[in-house]
């Protein structure tokens, strides 16, 4: 009788602090959503309920800068970038999951190195050679360096090409199959999960990349990304909350939109991916 009142009261507690836990994480996007559809008077309001309901913020905003424009360019170069990455770091991963060659381990270690290096201290030389190549401008710095690879990805997509059995690559092999098509045929058909769950992840990244498009893309509305548009609406819309909430809600519309559709995949290529 003891041991199962210790049990009930341990749920109870853990049902507690996770209640609590997402209480805090909603607590601030239940408060942008409220925010959005007040009136501009009314947006210092305490409670959560607007005491009257508005979309005026959501109409507004299309109007007072090329919202639309912006959208289109962060979801287009955000695609590209999602694409380059999930090409070139399943291959990475299935070179260092399946063949084995002299150097290999070594070679991964200094790869995962690059994980502890911050993205300024590559800014520069970077900047000199897409300059130099005439590209500075354009959204082209934006993601071809996507299609260079990538560390995490490369990583997280390794660990879950080694919970596939070998087994599945030598008897491929056996029966004739090259490299090529034990990757494309047999590895990324059982990788879906994770696929979907780093896809999701170099999605969210390049979305919210305002450092890039800060350096390449610093005055064009034409060309331009989400991020920096919300940059510039906060320095011209100083003040005016309802209008922000508006605008924020409507950039991250996308990601939460890609996270449910592929939420079971996630949540599984994420477990699976710390199995080894």
């Amino acid at each position: 009788m003891s041991r199962r009142a210790d049990e009930i009261r341990g749920n109870v507690v853990a049902v507690a602090l996770l209640l609590t836990g997402g209480i805090v994480m909603v607590a601030p996007f239940i408060w942008m959503v409220s925010t959005s559809l007040k009136l501009p008077a009314d947006q210092y309001s305490r409670s959560l309920i607007p005491p009257i309901f508005t979309f005026a913020n959501y109409r507004d905003i299309w109007t007072i800068m090329p919202f639309h424009i912006m959208l289109w360019n962060s979801f287009k170069i955000a695609m590209i970038a999602t694409f380059g990455q999930l090409l070139t770091c399943s291959m990475g991963a299935f070179i260092f999951a399946v063949t084995r060659f002299r150097g290999r381990d070594a070679l991964f270690f200094l790869l995962l190195i690059t994980l502890m290096v911050p993205q300024q201290i590559t800014t520069i030389p970077q900047f000199i050679l897409f300059k130099w190549l005439g590209l500075y401008g354009t959204q082209v710095p934006m993601y071809l360096p996507s299609f260079l690879g990538g560390a995490f990805g490369t990583f997280l997509l390794r660990q879950y090409f080694k919970t596939i059995p070998i087994e599945l690559a030598e008897a491929a092999r056996i029966d004739g199959a090259s490299l090529l098509t034990i990757y494309w045929r047999i590895y990324l058909p059982l990788a879906k999960p994770a696929l979907a769950a780093f896809a999701i992840f170099a999605f969210m990244f390049s979305w919210n990349d305002l450092f890039t498009a800060l350096i390449y893309l610093p005055s064009d509305m034409q060309t331009t990304t989400l991020p920096v548009g919300l940059a510039l609406l906060q320095q011209q819309y100083a003040g005016k909350w309802t209008l922000m909430m508006a605008a924020v809600l409507i950039s991250v519309a996308p990601i939460i939109v890609a996270f449910l559709i592929a939420q079971k995949q996630f949540i599984e290529g994420i477990s699976m991916s710390g199995f080894k």
